[in-house]
């Protein structure tokens, strides 16, 4: 008996005792990643600052943390413990970073953050910890800039789409509009759809935007799936309304008031707009897919074997044989002629 107690203990014991070394080696693990990746973090901090395609990676780490706030119910208190999986986890890491420095691939050297963090989750937390922050250390990703192949591969594309969506979207509303390469002409005005402008920043910060909104509702696989492929049209679109606003507004109010906007109000502007597609999105699936609940078999009187209760009536039968309170008939006797 004294055995199977012990048994039925550990877990507990174990949980216990990560939940008292969290305090003293968590800060220990922060201080020690933030020295290791010191190099890298500066070099990506230094992306978000002077490339405006990649400045919404200081709102990234907000967006996990608002992540795992909202997954704060599911966070496995007794169930913690530590895992030696994650000393492979960790490896995989350095092998990325090694293998990083040796070809100068500074893409990959950043990416073995995400591999090192898990492993650390995984080593002092247990897989109960990494299932938990999973959804938040695979966010992580979104702050990082993308390979240089990738960004070329995507930044052309999407200029001719911008221009040639915002030049017909201008001749919409009335305004000789002309595209010629990535510049549109309205009169005298010139309009440089330039590669800064192409939407790639807005496609990967509302590609991160719905993974979020994607990982807190509470809604089946097909809808989370959908709102995060739902980030390339909304991208698409910011970046088309913003573009066709700014030729607005050099026609009818002036190239001051039109750059001013272009560079700085529009960049703030698109985020809550892009939130008021998301929720616009959710509403509308939420009207195409009505669940449907699911109906238990109907409850039936049985009657008991053997003696039956008073006070319990029997279930009536077609006759009405089985009712107290019908009177039984007296046959009627057919008089034959």
């Amino acid at each position: 008996m004294s055995g199977l107690n012990a048994m039925t203990d550990r877990p507990a014991i174990r949980g216990q005792t990560t939940n008292l070394l969290w305090p003293v080696v968590g800060p220990l693990l922060g201080i020690g990643f933030v020295w290791a990746y010191w190099p890298t973090l500066g070099s990506v901090v230094h992306r978000w600052s002077h490339d405006p395609r990649y400045s919404h990676g200081y709102v990234v780490p907000v967006f996990a943390a608002i992540v795992l706030w909202f997954r704060r119910d599911r966070y496995p208190r007794e169930l913690l413990q530590l895992s030696w999986w994650g000393v492979p986890v960790l490896g995989a890491g350095a092998v990325l970073r090694l293998f990083a420095a040796y070809f100068y691939f500074d893409w990959l050297d950043a990416i073995s953050l995400l591999p090192t963090a898990a492993g650390s989750i995984l080593l002092f937390g247990g897989w109960p910890l990494l299932r938990w922050a999973w959804p938040a250390t695979g966010f992580l990703i979104f702050m990082l800039p993308l390979p240089y192949q990738a960004e070329i591969a995507l930044a052309h594309p999407l200029q001719d789409l911008a221009t040639a969506a915002s030049t017909y979207a201008l001749q919409t509303l009335g305004f000789p509009a002309v595209a010629e390469g990535h510049i549109i002409l309205i009169d005298q005005t010139r309009i440089g759809v330039l590669e800064a402008c192409s939407g790639m920043g807005m496609l990967v910060t509302f590609f991160a935007l719905s993974t979020a909104v994607a990982f807190v509702i509470e809604r089946p696989v097909v809808d989370k799936l959908v709102v995060f492929l739902s980030a390339i049209p909304i991208g698409v679109l910011m970046n088309l309304l913003r573009i066709t606003v700014t030729g607005v507004l050099h026609q009818t109010v002036g190239s001051t008031i039109a750059n001013a906007v272009f560079h700085d109000l529009a960049g703030w502007l698109m985020m809550p707009l892009a939130l008021g597609v998301l929720w616009l999105e959710l509403r509308l699936l939420a009207c195409l897919f009505v669940p449907v609940e699911s109906t238990g078999p109907v409850p039936v009187l049985v009657a008991p074997t053997g003696s039956v209760s008073h006070g319990t009536p029997l279930p009536c039968r077609p006759d009405g044989s089985g009712d107290p309170s019908h009177e039984r008939r007296q046959p009627i006797e057919t008089i034959r002629q």
